[in-house]
């Protein structure tokens, strides 16, 4: 448990100090002093359901030049679906006193991107309907690099708000459409893709938190030169998307290979993850969806959703503040944070493919929510002494997120269905994530300590893990609902 009467230091409301020499400092171990060379769970692509062994990545539609074009695409949006998010709790004691928020406030702060995802989220399948998800990928690229550039600059609370909501809303229909690219371009390679894209999500989600502060001192120290140097990758994901527009050609319908080997190993009793129904160029899904309101399964997936993506914005808002508070200098703050989303790495390959050979997926999510529960324990009684160990437990139980998008694949017939089942879950989760910072930032403000806000982070976890195991029945969503529009 921090020390309660422990106030930290006020720095220069634009710089970071450079934190002295302490023995309480905690010094990273070698294997993690880079993490940008290693992490993705926004997003945020549902995976197909496949039974059979996934082979590595080899695009199926399209020319090689294409196909490769994509890939980049794919690889350098993932890189910015989380930094705009992640450099800012890096930084966030050095934004409060800048802008003078208060605990509240700072809470609200880390509860604007799940609002955004939330709301911009179910937008994203009109607009890709209309303009195609190549251009909207491309449009949130653009508004990712805009926003995070400019928000440091705007000189205020509402002003940083505001900017911050235009890169989230980039990030947002990055979240949702990146699955319906993959199932349109690599319909008999899902799960590799997504593996692909979900390693990149937390290398970028990784690299921000471990390389902002060091960035920043070296950059001269200046909070908004750390935030906003994130641009720069934010400018590097625009680029594939022009020529891939230029040369869009949809591909034809695809058979799915790997749902053929799941029907074959599940005795025929589920018609497998078929692609391409009525695809046509602009990455329309004109097949009749279900009707997810009805579906019990639809809204245990959402609530699964919401409360891990709750737990995984108040660790990117809050953890490095607590690791702070308990003495742990700002840099290696940030690395730890860096560690968690780093956890994100190998578990990305493994749970999905794990989970798309379990008929329920149910003992995955209590072995996770389990290696939470330990971590916030620790947390709460030793929160520096064993700052490492703590670290590696919250990025194993974090993993819910890659577990989540398998799930989302697992749980429909067809693309449709799936496309509407990521939107559903994805938008409805983001919204059931927003009172979980902010209601952090409150205790923490009033409490004077950690206390109670470790408590509500471990007790999240209850309903999370009852969530998931009904949301990991071997059933789909087309079982409980009709078909229709």
């Amino acid at each position: 448990m921090p020390d309660e009467s422990y106030a930290p230091p006020q720095p220069h409301p634009d710089r970071i100090a450079t934190p002295a020499a302490s023995p309480a400092a905690v010094t990273p171990p070698a294997s993690v002093t880079s993490p940008a060379s290693v992490m993705p769970p926004a997003p945020s692509a549902a995976p197909v359901s496949s039974g059979a062994p996934v082979s590595p990545v080899a695009p199926t539609a399209g020319s090689p030049w294409r196909a490769r074009l994509l890939v980049a695409g794919l690889v350098l949006a993932a890189l910015n679906l989380r930094p705009a998010i992640t450099s800012l709790g890096a930084l966030l004691e050095e934004v409060r006193t800048g802008l003078h928020m208060s605990g509240t406030v700072a809470g609200v702060l880390t509860s604007v991107p799940p609002l955004c995802f939330a709301v911009f989220g179910l937008a994203a399948p009109r607009l890709a309907r209309r303009a195609g998800p190549e251009a909207v990928v491309l449009a949130g690229m653009a508004a990712i690099a805009v926003g995070v550039a400019v928000r440091p600059f705007t000189g205020g609370t509402a002003g940083f708000l505001a900017v911050s909501a235009l890169a989230l809303m980039g990030i947002a229909v990055g979240n949702v459409l990146m699955p319906v690219i993959v199932k349109r371009h690599f319909p008999d390679r899902v799960g590799p893709m997504t593996g692909l894209y979900s390693m990149a999500l937390a290398v970028g989600t990784a690299s921000a938190a471990a390389l902002t502060v060091p960035l920043t001192r070296a950059l001269g120290g200046g909070w908004r030169t750390g935030l906003a140097m994130w641009a720069v990758l934010g400018v590097a994901a625009v680029l594939p998307w022009p020529a891939l527009l230029r040369d869009r050609r949809g591909p034809s319908a695809a058979p799915d290979h790997a749902g053929g080997g799941a029907r074959a190993a599940r005795g025929g009793g589920r018609d497998g993850a078929r692609t391409g129904e009525g695809a046509r160029d602009g990455a329309r899904t004109e097949a009749p969806g279900p009707r997810l309101r009805h579906s019990r399964t639809a809204w245990a997936l959402a609530c699964f959703f919401g409360l891990q993506a709750t737990g995984a914005y108040i660790t990117m808002g809050w953890i490095p503040q607590l690791f702070r508070d308990a003495g742990v200098p700002a840099g290696t703050a940030g690395v730890l944070l860096a560690v968690i989303m780093v956890m994100g790495v190998p578990m990305s390959f493994v749970i999905p493919r794990l989970g798309t050979r379990m008929r329920n997926q149910g003992p995955i999510v209590v072995v996770l929510g389990v290696c939470g529960l330990i971590a916030y324990a620790g947390v709460a009684v030793a929160p520096a002494q064993g700052a490492w160990l703590w670290a590696v437990l919250l990025g194993i139980s974090g993993c819910t997120f890659p577990l989540a998008l398998t799930m989302i694949g697992l749980r429909s017939r067809s693309g449709a269905g799936v496309v509407r089942l990521s939107a559903f879950a994805q938008s409805v989760g983001y919204l059931i994530s927003i009172p979980g910072p902010v209601l952090v930032g409150v205790l923490y403000q009033h409490s004077g300590g950690w206390g109670l806000p470790v408590a509500l982070m471990a007790g999240l976890l209850v309903p999370q893990m009852v969530a998931g195991v009904v949301a990991g029945r071997d059933r789909t969503i087309e079982d409980e609902v009709r078909m229709g529009d």
